[in-house]
């Protein structure tokens, strides 16, 4: 039987204030890992820590660090590992977006985008990689996206940042391999969270965007736990440069 506990493994889960990154870092805790959570201000995590902690049966702590800050990401690594003395599983969650057409998209805005979503989550599997390396173990998972198989629109920035973590999930996969480290990604589809309120409350746009979805419905971000736990686990010792699209079925379409 395939061994899906977390028992004794220790977790980074980065953009774990709300949404996504808090109902992963929830369902790590529930398989039995100790959970850092992170966000970008202090106490930003405080409702996951709080639910984590009612569990009764797993470590939970926080750290905050501003992902566009590499000083501040490198911080966020060095205090991770020093926490706990090392860290079994990283979760790269946190991220940004911004919407603006091509012609008129800020270099800022674009830069900041890329700065957040790739080169932060890099130094991240960078600096806990190279002790996961060390130690023969270990397990990272990326958040990509469905913009990760397509182009989306007046959102150039995120998608390129996205088509980037796909690429670096392979490619870190490919160095990593062999020293029993696992790099794989989650691409959520259409999940109700804060960032996509606008498009849940546009009742036509929601109605398309079901109308694609084999499920028929919009994806709950508790529909993301098992995707974790999976990747997390050695369960999928054998899965290596993986995307996994928890999408209901929308890229079958």
């Amino acid at each position: 039987m395939p061994d899906f506990s977390l028992t004794h493994r220790r977790a980074l889960v980065t953009g774990a204030s709300r949404g996504i990154g808090q109902a992963l870092a929830v369902a790590l805790a529930e398989a039995g890992a100790d959970v850092i959570c992170a966000s970008s201000r202090p106490g930003g995590c405080n409702e996951t820590v709080a639910t984590i902690a009612r569990l009764g049966t797993v470590k939970v702590a926080q750290l905050h660090a501003d992902l566009s800050d590499m000083q501040a990401v490198q911080a966020l690594a060095d205090d991770a590992l020093a926490l706990w003395g090392g860290i079994d599983i990283l979760v790269n969650n946190g991220g940004t977006i911004f919407r603006s057409p091509a012609t008129e998209y800020p270099l800022a805005e674009w830069q900041n985008v890329l700065r957040v979503n790739l080169d932060a989550s890099f130094l991240l599997c960078q600096q806990l990689g190279k002790t996961m390396v060390e130690q023969g173990s270990g397990k990272i998972i990326n958040i990509a996206s469905m913009l990760s198989y397509s182009g989306g629109i007046t959102v150039p920035a995120y998608t390129a940042s996205k088509h980037a973590v796909a690429g670096l999930t392979k490619a870190l996969a490919n160095e990593w391999g062999a020293s029993g480290v696992q790099v794989n990604a989650i691409a959520p589809g259409y999940i109700r969270t804060d960032n996509t309120q606008a498009l849940q409350d546009d009742t036509s746009r929601s109605n398309e965007i079901c109308a694609r979805i084999p499920a028929g419905r919009w994806g709950e971000t508790n529909d993301l736990k098992g995707a974790v736990v999976f990747l997390a686990s050695a369960a999928s010792q054998y899965i290596n440069g993986h995307i996994l699209a928890v999408d209901g079925g929308f890229l079958a379409r």
